[in-house]
């Protein structure tokens, strides 16, 4: 197959649609013991700390192979200590959810607040439950991908901050696994002790790593503590710092992806523009979605610019061949991940373009017609 710029458009959560120049990054062998591929992961650390607003003497990142849930497993299997710990999850969603999933592998204590899977966390249940019990850590998903919905990370983190035998002696975890790169974050103003991402989302990059961006004051503090030999932050920081290496094979070909991706995010101006982008993307697939009479799951004031939840449309609408008339047309929806309704996504982070936005609506309007599916819809669905 071709490396090639029209690829059928991925209108998804990640893996995401990347640029030809992202791709053609990849063309390269490296040894992971090279000086060139071991500077290119120095930089790269580098930049995440500058992307999360967090100074090289207090925080550190940390590379991990596999996705982004290899990541957020592997932070609770070694920031939580295996004994003398309750974790408070947070959740409004599937990837919410399964920080309780890995926390009951883990076999780590904690609690779940639960809120809809509709609505955003309410920081005044947050501050109510932190009373009820001594907890020594609290986590949530920063955009719950799921459905669409951006959660108060600085809110919520200020909360936490203010609970604990002393300030700041609770540990906060962040899933900002959709969300980093293209909605601002500061550890420092949000007190965030692990923030959480992977490479394949909004700084578009290809998967094979992911990354956990750790206050070294308590990663420090938590040798030992891991229960997985590769999944161990402390001993992956270590390594790094002593050897600049991984301590296992390196994906060396998403990194060099990786290290491109980041040049083409300064290029457009940093979290800010590329944000931008997105903002504009979104803004135009819901008007022409909202012009067809397709009904959003989530609530204007809970929503991010990452991706939009639709409710599916009345009979004669089948998702499954909505799905694969659009990909016969080079366009890639994604399905729903709620429990509360039926309905799709669509993502508008990766290499999209307004334009791109109006050549998937117009494939909607095409699909819909061969559906015998008349626009604007009518159904009942409300938010």
């Amino acid at each position: 197959m071709d490396i090639k710029e029209n690829d059928p458009k991925l209108f998804t959560p990640g893996p995401l649609t990347t640029s030809l120049t992202v791709k053609q990054a990849m063309l390269h062998d490296l040894g992971s013991r090279d000086t060139v591929f071991l500077n290119i992961v120095a930089h790269i650390r580098q930049k995440l700390l500058e992307l999360a607003d967090a100074s090289a003497d207090d925080y550190a990142a940390v590379l991990i192979q596999g996705s982004g849930s290899y990541a957020v497993e592997a932070t609770f299997s070694t920031s939580v200590p295996r004994q003398d710990a309750r974790v408070l999850v947070i959740e409004n969603g599937a990837y919410g959810q399964r920080m309780g999933k890995i926390c009951r592998a883990l076999s780590i204590p904690h609690d779940v607040l639960s809120f809809s899977e509709t609505e955003r966390v309410q920081t005044d249940k947050v501050a109510e439950k932190l009373q009820s019990n001594q907890y020594t850590h609290v986590a949530m998903v920063h955009c719950e991908t799921s459905s669409g919905i951006l959660n108060p990370v600085d809110e919520v983190g200020q909360i936490v901050y203010d609970h604990g035998a002393k300030k700041g002696s609770l540990v906060y975890i962040v899933d900002s696994m959709s969300a980093f790169g293209a909605i601002p974050v500061s550890l420092r103003n949000g007190h965030i002790t692990y923030i959480v991402s992977s490479a394949n989302k909004c700084i578009e990059g290809v998967p094979g790593f992911s990354f956990t961006i750790c206050k070294k004051e308590h990663l420090l503090t938590c040798q030992g503590q891991a229960r997985s030999l590769v999944l161990d932050l402390y001993d992956q920081y270590i390594y790094m710092e002593q050897s600049k290496q991984f301590r296992f094979t390196p994906p060396t070909h998403s990194l060099l992806a990786f290290k491109r991706a980041l040049d083409e995010l300064d290029e457009e101006g940093g979290v800010p523009g590329r944000g931008k982008r997105y903002q504009t993307n979104n803004k135009r697939i819901r008007e022409l979605m909202q012009s067809f009479g397709f009904i959003e799951l989530i609530k204007p004031d809970y929503q991010t610019f990452i991706i939009t939840s639709y409710y599916y449309p009345p009979a004669p609408f089948h998702f499954e061949t909505f799905y694969k008339k659009l990909s016969e047309k080079d366009q890639l929806i994604y399905p729903g991940k709620t429990m509360v309704a039926d309905c799709f996504r669509i993502g508008n982070i990766g290499r999209l373009f307004e334009k791109d936005m109006e050549i998937l609506a117009e494939s909607i309007k095409q699909v819909c017609k061969e559906m015998n599916i008349d626009l604007p819809l009518k159904n009942d669905n409300k938010q």
